[in-house]
């Protein structure tokens, strides 16, 4: 899920046109390479990558980037480059524990294919000067914001993950709440990170997601609880919740990489997620769960944060405020991976 559903306030003046977008249906596989592109007739899509890395002094920080394609509905009778029918926006963010924050930044543009656009065949988006590219099998992310910046080489060590049915990710009892969802688990990192102008060099791991969807969030969901895991083994693990404005789960679900054996589709039943302990941001007010007990599979794992105040504020793009950071994997004791946490609708209920 990595951003299992994408959530957008657009504040427009022109009326939207009818438009029939094509619905998600179970019996449509994933086919990769050919669905690393944009898929431009659905709603929202996006490509997220979420890692950790460890710099030559052997300090650790996480990392993310997201571009959002949405199809607005606006605009569709006059394409072109100021046309408002498609739109990109990007996320980017350094967990960087010296700073006792998260650095982020975020972009958005019309999708003119100057400035900004989403390729179709291949994995290319872009706004301005961040990009997301794959060149000749390895996945390109380059950001320059105020406060930090990298320009990372991802390399894939394992196939691909396909969520779900063959790609067919189920959000709610209701199937016609779906996406099509892949994840490129176990990236090998390697580049460049400045922060407080400072230049490091780094290698680590990273996780990419890529999802499509037409459909609006199911209803009585106030928001989600998403992980991406890469355990040191060589294994891996997507696993979500969504919830209802009590915390309870409408819908879990995830899927297991074991070493050896063939991905495993997890049922809601083998999924939950159980808070730990909270963190309350000083600036909205927002109680997000930063340690977390994930039974997903047979396995018991908790996260913990990398440091708390890992909230992302998107009101001037997405108009949403979440929780997204890096965290360890603990099992029995012992930390046995890494990854990254997602939690929405703490503060209010995502808007779709």
């Amino acid at each position: 899920m990595g951003r299992m559903w994408c959530w957008l306030l657009l504040v427009v003046t022109l009326p939207a046109l009818a438009v029939d977008y094509p619905p998600v249906r179970p019996g449509r596989s994933v086919s990769l390479p050919a669905d690393t592109g944009a898929h431009p007739g659905y709603r929202t899509e996006w490509w997220y990558v979420t890692g950790w890395l460890d710099d030559e002094a052997g300090v650790q920080r996480g990392f993310q980037i997201t571009f959002f394609r949405v199809r607005t509905g606006i605009g569709e009778q006059a394409p072109g480059r100021f046309s408002p029918a498609q739109l990109i926006l990007a996320h980017a963010a350094v967990a960087d524990a010296a700073q006792g924050r998260l650095l982020h930044a975020e972009r958005s543009a019309r999708a003119s294919g100057l400035l900004a656009g989403a390729a179709t065949g291949r994995t290319h988006a872009w706004v301005g000067d961040w990009r997301l590219e794959e060149r000749d099998g390895v996945f390109i992310a380059e950001v320059s914001a105020r406060e930090f910046s990298y320009s990372l080489a991802l390399e894939p060590s394992q196939p691909p993950m396909l969520n779900g049915r063959a790609g067919f990710s189920q959000k709610a009892p209701d199937p016609r709440h779906a996406s099509y969802y892949y994840s490129r688990p176990q990236l090998a990192v390697s580049g460049e990170v400045t922060v407080d102008g400072k230049r490091h060099v780094v290698t680590g791991r990273a996780w990419l997601d890529q999802e499509w969807s037409s459909e609006l969030m199911p209803e009585g969901a106030r928001g989600w609880d998403w992980v991406g895991l890469n355990l040191d083994d060589g294994g891996a693990l997507m696993a979500f919740r969504m919830r209802d404005g009590e915390g309870r789960a409408l819908w879990s679900a995830g899927t297991l990489r074991t070493p050896g054996e063939p991905d495993r589709p997890l049922a809601p039943s083998e999924v939950s997620f159980e808070v730990l302990e909270r963190w309350r941001s000083p600036r909205t007010g927002a109680e997000y769960p930063v340690h977390l007990r994930v039974r997903a599979g047979g396995r018991v794992l908790e996260l913990t944060a990398l440091m708390p105040d890992q909230e992302l504020d998107s009101r001037r793009s997405t108009g949403a405020v979440y929780w997204e950071g890096a965290v360890r994997v603990i099992e029995a004791g012992r930390e046995i991976g890494r990854g990254y946490l997602e939690m929405t609708g703490y503060l209010e209920t995502i808007r779709m």
